[in-house]
């Protein structure tokens, strides 16, 4: 399909702009249409759950083709999100100027490029890494897409439910590192890294939904502050889920698969995110919300890179 195609053949169902956006290109549309920024911090998950589940030397094909699928895969998620999310996007003003409910692409090529890069990450992954972690990444797509997505006008429990296809990656990665079997499924290692990915969504998206409360209830959607005029209930669960957080990052240490120096790490790190979600309970304001959605972005590569550290330190 052409570009021209893309922009103005939109069937009569494309939602309409709100508002006048400014002219973009169609590559800018097609990387915003991938939610680069949260297929970004997937592929980093998936990277964590790889060095966790390295040992010795660094197969360095099959991490560079893991993170390469594990992105396609992700990116495709994100588009074919936008393609089924674009009616409520447009009643947003945060996301009534994306490229679907604006009208620069049309639902059509929206859903052909999500099912392409999926198809594509897939394609990657088989043969190249494994079935079973090509298998991970198009469950990661179902739940996120069929379960998920439809969750979030129906109930508040749609955060949690959403932990399950965010994590998956992670336990992907690390099944990548240790031969792509099933056996990567029945260790305690790939489950201890995907709790703690688990437990780091909440906090995240619980401060999201705080900031955005008055647009998600304008989508339609079925946020845990939609009924939280105090904010004490989002507060208090984002506080819930970094104190488990925090217990959670001990795991890998137990498990035998990180060492004492990642241990050193990661507890502060967690104690980082709790004492800002503390704050965000204490002062519930969206700067307080957004502050605490900052931490949990930096949250990730940091743990990332003290794995990596680890990693290091054991093969030296």
């Amino acid at each position: 399909m052409s570009a021209s195609s893309a922009r103005h053949d939109a069937p009569p169902d494309a939602a309409p702009a709100r508002f006048d956006a400014p002219d973009r290109s169609l590559a800018a549309d097609l990387w915003a249409l991938a939610k680069p920024e949260i297929s970004f911090l997937v592929t980093l998950s998936a990277a964590a759950g790889f060095l966790l589940g390295a040992q010795g030397a660094l197969p360095a094909f099959e991490l560079c083709a893991t993170l390469a699928g594990v992105f396609l895969s992700a990116g495709g998620a994100g588009a074919l999100n936008h393609y089924l999310e674009r009616g409520h996007d447009a009643r947003m003003k945060r996301t009534a100027a994306r490229a679907l409910p604006a009208g620069r692409v049309s639902p059509r090529f929206a859903l052909r490029y999500g099912i392409g890069l999926i198809a594509a990450g897939v394609a990657l992954l088989c043969p190249l890494v494994s079935p079973l972690v090509a298998a991970l990444a198009l469950l990661t797509a179902a739940l996120y897409l069929f379960v998920y997505t439809p969750l979030k006008r129906k109930t508040s429990l749609n955060t949690l439910v959403g932990t399950v296809p965010g994590a998956l990656p992670a336990l992907g990665g690390y099944a990548a590192a240790t031969g792509g079997g099933l056996s990567a499924l029945t260790g305690a290692g790939g489950w201890a890294i995907f709790t703690v990915l688990a437990c780091w969504q909440m906090p995240h998206f619980l401060a999201l939904a705080w900031m955005y409360r008055n647009d998600y209830t304008r989508g339609g959607y079925a946020m845990v502050s939609r009924k939280d005029p105090t904010g004490a209930r989002t507060a208090g669960q984002a506080v819930l889920f970094c104190t488990l957080l925090v217990g959670a990052s001990a795991f890998p240490f137990a498990t035998g698969d990180a060492g004492s120096l990642y241990l050193a790490g990661a507890l502060p790190l967690g104690g980082w995110f709790l004492a800002e979600s503390l704050r965000f309970w204490r002062e519930r304001t969206g700067q307080r919300a957004r502050a605490l959605l900052k931490v949990s972005i930096y949250y990730v590569p940091l743990l990332l890179i003290l794995i990596a550290a680890d990693w290091l330190f054991s093969v030296a």
